[in-house]
């Protein structure tokens, strides 16, 4: 096991968590790769994300208007807005090829809006790429959740998985 590896990918998604939870959200979009995908399917056992119905397959384009929206103040699903708590755990690296490396891991999490709390729990996994050459730095290529309970319908949910 390279430990000084699990320990990088480990703080950069509990950044990534921690930002998200903290309406973190222009912080959030720069942790990605340009040509990053994040994806939440409806099938927790699809691989084919092109070809099959996702709650979310945003490229870069997509992931901003998702965030614009949350921050409009305009959407109806996102006022007033959520509040969530997650926690990530579980983080394994699964695979690793030079400067990119895939890790998987557990979520959980909290949801409270309009005196309700929702739980969402996931398989998530990260394909990590580091920015460039001599740049330490990760940038998400791909995250994909797959919700464990994604045959229920998320019913106007104001916030990113």
């Amino acid at each position: 096991m390279n430990l000084p590896l699990l320990n990088s990918v480990t703080a950069f998604v509990w950044a990534e968590a921690d930002m998200l939870d903290h309406g973190e959200y222009a912080a959030w979009l720069d942790l990605w790769s340009p040509t990053g995908h994040y994806i939440v399917p409806i099938d927790p056992d699809t691989t084919d994300f092109d070809n099959t119905l996702n709650y979310a397959h945003d490229n870069a384009g997509m992931r901003s208007a998702r965030v614009a929206r949350l921050t409009s103040g305009e959407s109806v699903s996102t006022q007033p807005m959520a509040r969530t708590v997650r926690s990530v755990s579980r983080l394994r690296v699964i695979a690793e090829d030079g400067d990119t490396v895939t890790l998987r891991g557990a979520q959980d999490l909290r949801e409270f809006r309009k005196e309700n709390l929702h739980q969402y729990t996931a398989d998530v996994t990260w394909t990590l790429v580091k920015n460039g050459p001599g740049d330490g730095a990760w940038r998400i290529q791909r995250k994909v959740l797959r919700l464990i309970n994604s045959t229920d319908t998320l019913l106007g949910i104001g916030f990113i998985l």
